[in-house]
């Protein structure tokens, strides 16, 4: 019998879980048998593999969609009762270094102080960048941080990382570890539940190790939220309820008042933009954290994001030279002036990004275009600076002889967004106050004993 059950979790990705396959087939190593746990997909996912690979391949198929951490599920208990010393959890959307099963498998049979090792990971559409090499929770600030997350790969970074967790894109687990700690907590449906897995090893007294030498490549496209609120409901949910679980009862309040802030930011940025769709799904994930209500999520929590660029729009009518002043955030800045080039396509207008601030006399930067600038316009010129976040600008002392534009994309260009701006500190306090009760009694009713 193979020492290893490779378990693959697929929904409705048949280009990407196929390409995975055939790449675990081609590992060196080879004591391993391939499970695909397919989540009742509906682009001929289940076809394609059983026509592509046969018997090659163990392939059980879920008469529902049960998520990531219930598709991995379905082939841990399996493999669990058949008696492989391993598991390896891969994501359908992963190609595997050929090394990269093998790596694992050996690091773990000579340190047994370890529970579980993930792989190097790799962005599949930039692969000489990191997209994480472990995972840590910061307890202080009540997240989770990739470590080495969009670093170069320069040889520099250390072999082998432990850490609080690791993504169960490419993560070899011992079986005697999951018959102690359970699979991973299927309630989540999505996201966290490689988090959660992480701690529970950590405490149940072995090591997360990630190693270097063991490679993938990672798609990260399904957590694009380009479509629609998906995967922000999962996350957001999944993220309040796991530090509701965790975190020491002495840091409760500052746990629900850190999440009560960054909630109130989502429902500014939204009325500020003029959208509703993250603020409608973040509130039904914070109420189903609240209340428990886990599993897949209702279709009603969903809604479809919206993209607007009607203010900007209306900024560049009219005008014919635009300068953008970095601030200190050139890359900020340069994804802005793409912005505008795409608001402006058809418009005769000239981009221009320069070092600096709008209003930094000292460097000889102005807010009035040249002589030879004025005459292309039709309306007065416009200059904006990049800013870190507009809602933390000093408003007291804001005019509008430049407009300040921050990395969410949102422009103050008006005394309208002015005043709206100033009166965010006020609501940000009131609507903490009126969350702040609640949100602990939930805490309280979850962990009575703690």
């Amino acid at each position: 019998m193979k020492k290893i059950a490779a378990i693959i979790c697929n929904y409705n990705k048949s280009a990407y879980v196929t390409e995975c396959i055939q790449s675990v087939l081609e590992s060196a190593f080879q004591d391993f048998d391939i499970i695909v746990v397919d989540n009742a997909s509906t682009d001929h996912s289940v076809e394609q593999i059983r026509k592509k690979y046969g018997s090659k391949v163990q392939l059980f198929v879920n008469k529902e969609n049960l998520g990531g951490s219930g598709g991995f599920n379905t082939g841990i208990q399996f493999a669990i009762s058949r008696g492989y010393e391993y598991v390896w959890c891969l994501d359908n959307d992963v190609l595997v270094d050929e090394h990269a099963i093998g790596e694992l498998y050996g690091f773990l049979e000579q340190n047994p102080q370890a529970g579980m090792c993930g792989s190097k990971v790799y962005h599949m559409e930039a692969p000489d960048y990191v997209q994480q090499f472990g995972i840590d929770i910061v307890w202080e600030e009540y997240c989770c941080e990739a470590k080495y997350y969009n670093r170069l790969e320069d040889g520099s970074m250390p072999e082998i990382v432990y850490s609080d967790a690791v993504a169960a894109c490419s993560v070899l687990v011992r079986s005697s570890l999951i018959r102690k700690i359970g699979p991973l907590p299927e309630e989540n449906f999505l996201y966290w539940d490689d988090t959660e897995w992480g701690l529970l090893c950590n405490r149940a007294g072995y090591k997360v190790a990630s190693l270097g030498r063991s490679k993938v490549l990672h798609c990260m496209g399904a957590k694009k939220e380009n479509v629609n609120t998906f995967p922000l409901y999962y996350s957001w949910r999944n993220w309040i309820r796991f530090f509701m679980k965790y975190t020491p009862k002495e840091n409760w309040d500052a746990m629900c008042r850190s999440f009560l802030e960054r909630i109130f930011e989502v429902i500014s940025n939204d009325l500020y933009l003029g959208q509703t769709s993250r603020t409608k799904t973040v509130m039904h994930a914070y109420n189903d954290a609240l209340h428990g209500h886990m599993g897949q999520a209702e279709p009603y929590k969903i809604h479809s994001v919206t993209h607007s660029e009607k203010k900007l729009k209306r900024l560049l009518k009219g005008q014919g030279h635009i300068r953008i002043f970095e601030n200190g955030l050139a890359q900020q800045a340069r994804f802005f002036a793409n912005r505008v080039e795409n608001a402006s396509a058809g418009q005769n207008l000239t981009v221009e990004v320069l070092p600096g601030h709008a209003l930094d006399k000292k460097h000889g930067y102005k807010t009035e275009l040249p002589e030879k600038d004025r005459e292309t316009t039709q309306t007065k010129p416009i200059t904006f600076t990049m800013t870190e976040d507009v809602f933390r600008l000093e408003t007291g002392r804001l005019g509008l002889a430049t407009f300040y534009v921050d990395g969410e994309g949102r422009i103050v260009s008006s005394p309208e967004d002015v005043f709206l701006l100033q009166g965010i500190p006020d609501s940000r306090r009131l609507f903490v106050h009126s969350q702040m009760d609640l949100f602990l009694s939930a805490v309280r009713n979850m962990r009575p004993d703690a």
